[in-house]
């Protein structure tokens, strides 16, 4: 249960850290301010694009589409949604459908009335893009952050659209071009050492002998950030 705990919290770390405004100085790295991760919807906020009032209407796409033409034109895109903003996309499409009275689909079953009744859309295209959702547990659990409602800037985050597939980026380390996804995570790591998730066990109890400590205590580490590549591609979508 410690080890879910860890990770999941290391996860969550990813998504909604922000970095803070006066670091802590690392005396040992010539006074540096370490100001923290800047997890996902930060970046956002900072580098990427707002979409603040998201209903899930035709025009808010619209809105996005002229934005995205300005920023790369990545034609595929993935929305990961709450609950109700997925619902509210879900009708908008019905909407648009023409098959059957009020916009029925019946679905993968060849689209037979009698065999199974669909009203979820999985993606859908709308001039040069491609889109494909997903209700995110992350927004609905309320296990995670689902039931909140002060995410950032006082605003409550309805989704958020990432671009897919990769770009290519500058690796000062490797001293050449590579290609990266546009969200990955990135950890410290060599031949012998892994921070992703390191964890280790200490004290004199369970058969580690590393003090008189009279019980078994269990570390955990993970050294990793995450990697908004192209912020300007991204957007968050608030209520």
């Amino acid at each position: 249960v410690e080890g879910e705990d860890a990770a999941i919290n290391a996860a969550s770390a990813n998504l909604f850290h922000t970095q803070a405004n006066a670091g802590i100085t690392d005396f040992n790295a010539a006074n540096a301010a370490l100001l923290g991760t800047q997890g996902l919807f930060a970046a956002i906020v900072d580098r990427g694009n707002v979409f603040s009032a998201f209903a899930g209407a035709l025009a808010d796409f619209d809105t996005i589409l002229e934005n995205l033409d300005s920023q790369g034109a990545i034609e595929e895109n993935m929305l990961f949604l709450d609950r109700a903003t997925e619902l509210d996309i879900d009708n908008m499409l019905a909407s648009q459908n023409s098959y059957g009275i009020g916009g029925t689909s019946y679905g993968v079953f060849e689209n037979s009335e009698e065999m199974a009744l669909n009203l979820q859309f999985s993606g859908f295209r709308r001039g040069s893009y491609d889109f494909y959702k997903t209700s995110w547990k992350y927004l609905n659990d309320a296990s995670t952050r689902g039931g909140s409602s002060n995410y950032t800037q006082n605003s409550d985050i309805e989704g958020v659209l990432i671009p897919a597939g990769t770009s290519t980026v500058y690796d000062q380390i490797l001293g050449t071009n590579i290609r990266r996804p546009f969200l990955h995570v990135r950890y410290r790591a060599s031949q012998t050492d892994d921070r992703r998730m390191k964890s280790w066990i200490t004290g004199s109890v369970g058969g580690a002998y590393t003090s008189d400590l009279d019980a078994m205590e269990v570390n955990f580490l993970s050294e990793r950030c995450l990697c908004v590549q192209g912020a300007n591609n991204f957007v968050l979508m608030t209520s």
